[in-house]
């Protein structure tokens, strides 16, 4: 199955990064320092048609293929991982609509998300209910031809500046979470929905993380997406193909690193010679160069087997975000090292790298979740049954 990209996604990727480094970068401090969310690249993307690359033309996206969407999204985070997740965020939330939604609800939110006006977010993590997703305990109750939602949701991104979200609910509690859950289409000016708290975070402090709340918020039941009960399947089946985006995020705040990590290192003088003369610091860079390759290959091979729809997708999408994360919080760490004190300061960007990076170790399904799911696609793979089973 090939991967390499093609002419048109190198062009792609010359674009996005002459982009980035004239308008994004230079925002990258003032975004981290202030913890707001850029709206003015916000819309910088819309423009460029760079937030609806995950939807087809006829909805009024450009339909670009998975490596593209990943090339996309590192670059963009090679500048500023924080504006790198409105693209990321716009399909994780527009995932369950594309995999479940009928033609109604496309043609109802797409052109809207397409183009950029909306924002849209992914409404799945509850405060006991992370790595456990089964364990979600907002209830949705059928009332007529409505659906009352109430509960909370935590650490959900862009959920409050998003205009719709995909939410998820126990709509049969006998069922419990894997078997009764449901997912919805709400809207953000749904009396009753409202955003009460962003988390301060260590990274990506302009990208909101929100607590939701749900008072009886009325949704119509053609805002349910499937049938009753499909609702951890769809969440799943999302999370297989988001989490590639984190893996592409990974890579960039990397690459962004060693860039910084070089460019000092050819720099700075120290004993009478450039601080890239020394062998030690050239083994550094070498490592951290020849480990990121490695991620972003298996990362765009896993975007192969998104567009394949591969039977074991899971595998791949978990290994690239389990290899990304990890090597994108190693290489951000030995970035610092490489500019010494300078690099524990905000005058370079290497630092506010290093505390970005350690998110993709954490969102979308933490690096243990990652082996988790590996290591059950291993044994599927060998005919071994989980015991008991």
């Amino acid at each position: 199955m090939t991967y390499l990209p093609t002419a048109e996604h190198d062009e792609l990727r010359a674009v996005v990064r002459e982009l980035a480094d004239e308008k994004i970068a230079p925002r990258a401090a003032e975004i981290d320092e202030k913890a707001e969310f850029p709206e003015d690249l916000r819309q910088l993307l819309a423009q460029q048609d760079l937030l609806g690359t995950c939807f087809e033309e006829q909805h009024g996206g450009t339909a670009l293929d998975t490596l593209a969407q990943t090339i996309l999204v590192e670059e963009i985070a090679r500048a500023d991982a924080t504006t790198s997740l409105i693209p990321i965020v716009q399909k994780l939330g527009a995932l369950p609509i594309i995999l479940a939604g009928s033609d109604e609800q496309k043609d109802r939110y797409f052109p809207r998300l397409a183009s950029g006006e909306w924002l849209i977010a992914f409404g799945l993590t509850e405060a006991a209910a992370g790595s456990d997703v089964a364990s979600n305990r907002m209830r949705a109750v059928r009332d007529g031809d409505e659906y009352v939602l109430n509960g909370s949701k935590r650490f959900i991104t862009h959920g409050s500046v998003a205009n719709v979200l995909t939410v998820f609910a126990i709509t049969d509690a006998e069922a419990g979470g894997r078997k009764g859950m449901s997912a919805f289409i709400v809207e953000a000016d749904t009396p009753g929905f409202a955003a009460p708290r962003v988390e301060h975070k260590m990274g990506i402090r302009g990208s909101p993380t929100a607590e939701l709340t749900f008072d009886d918020v009325r949704v119509p039941s053609t805002n349910r997406l499937g049938e009753e009960g499909d609702g951890f399947k769809i969440a799943m089946e999302t999370l297989d193909r988001s989490r590639l985006g984190i893996a592409a995020q990974a890579v960039g705040i990397a690459q962004g690193a060693i860039d910084a990590a070089v460019a000092y290192a050819a720099d700075r003088q120290q004993f009478g010679q450039r601080v890239a003369d020394f062998q030690g610091i050239q083994w550094m860079l070498a490592d951290m160069a020849s480990q990121n390759e490695a991620a972003r290959q298996l990362t765009y091979a896993a975007a192969a087997r998104v567009d394949a729809d591969a039977p074991d997708l899971p595998y791949w999408t978990s290994s690239a975000k389990l290899v990304a994360g990890d090597t994108a919080m190693r290489v951000t760490t030995d970035a610092v090292q490489v500019l010494g004190g300078y690099g524990y300061i905000t005058e370079y960007p290497v630092e506010r790298m290093m505390r970005d990076a350690k998110i993709t170790q954490l969102y979308e399904g933490t690096q243990q979740i990652q082996r988790l799911i590996v290591a059950r696609q291993l044994l599927q793979r060998a005919g071994v049954a989980k015991r008991g089973s």
